[in-house]
């Protein structure tokens, strides 16, 4: 398929994609227009292709009268990418490191932003539910997309990918059996309903919402490499202001808080896997 974005004055394509992101938060409420310009490029010639349109231009028209088609492009802007034990350093750090303190209080508030279809909520369930933890824990697994969401409550782990997760939970410090947290049959894989009783799923939109709560952890990862500088500080503005007094904050292994305007705000506990502890 001939690639028409290449075809553009580069001024002319960046006015449309402008526009477009204008119109998407005008007429639905989502608002993509202090994401990184590279990808919402990528993203959105992505789902012009598929729909066999010439221009920018013409999936603006689109957009702002066929709900159906704009429900496909927020599916391309908000691609979940996400896995169960991620990163397993992290988490074996967060088990070895950050579980002591967790101990020390009452109740634990803690908050994955940007939770896409749920795995890493259900990651840090198992990892408390192994720590003796999770009945004094409440999760709070926020995004962008109700089709993540939905997804996230039903449970289900692609049958394909159980091998890399099951290495992931090993690695990660996994103290059982990966297979004692799911149920398969008929092809299906769906993870054990105590797991979610202690999650809230609900959504959130780090880009125009405020705090909801106070927190002793947020995890948030590989979420904001998606936003421009501007932007990545204002939700880091938004994560400080959510943090409980030593507090911790957990962003992707690709990010940092080392550039922004937060960063003086936070003690590197564990600098390697990305795990900082709020100054009190």
């Amino acid at each position: 398929m001939t690639n028409h974005s290449h075809d553009v004055d580069p001024d002319t394509e960046k006015i449309e994609i402008a526009l477009l992101l204008e119109g998407i938060f005008r007429k639905y409420g989502h608002d993509f227009r202090r994401y990184s310009y590279s990808t919402m490029r990528r993203r959105v010639w992505h789902r012009i292709h598929l729909e066999g349109l010439p221009t920018v231009s013409a999936l603006l028209e689109k957009v702002l009268h066929d709900g159906v088609l704009f429900h496909r492009l927020l599916r391309d802007l908000v691609i979940p990418v996400t896995e169960m034990f991620r990163d397993p350093d992290m988490f074996l750090s967060f088990r070895r490191n950050v579980v002591p303190i967790l101990r020390e209080i009452p109740y634990v508030r803690i908050w994955h932003a940007g939770c896409s279809t749920g795995e890493e909520a259900y990651s840090m369930a198992v990892l408390l539910h192994e720590e003796g933890l999770l009945d004094k824990t409440r999760i709070y697994a926020t995004d962008i997309s109700e089709d993540a969401l939905s997804r996230a409550k039903e449970g289900f782990i692609p049958i394909d990918r159980m091998k890399l997760y099951t290495k992931n939970y090993q690695a990660s410090g996994g103290l059982a059996s990966f297979s004692d947290y799911y149920v398969a049959e008929h092809g299906l894989v769906m993870l054990k309903p105590s797991l979610r009783k202690n999650i809230v799923f609900a959504r959130h939109n780090l880009v125009t919402d405020r705090s909801f709560n106070e927190f002793h952890v947020i995890l948030c990862r590989n979420v904001m490499i998606y936003f421009d500088g501007e932007l990545r500080d204002r939700v880091h503005g938004l994560f400080h202001e959510s943090l409980a007094s030593g507090g911790f904050l957990t962003v992707g292994s690709k990010e940092s808080i080392t550039f922004t305007s937060r960063s003086g705000c936070y003690d590197a506990f564990d600098d390697r896997n990305r795990i900082y502890r709020k100054n009190p």
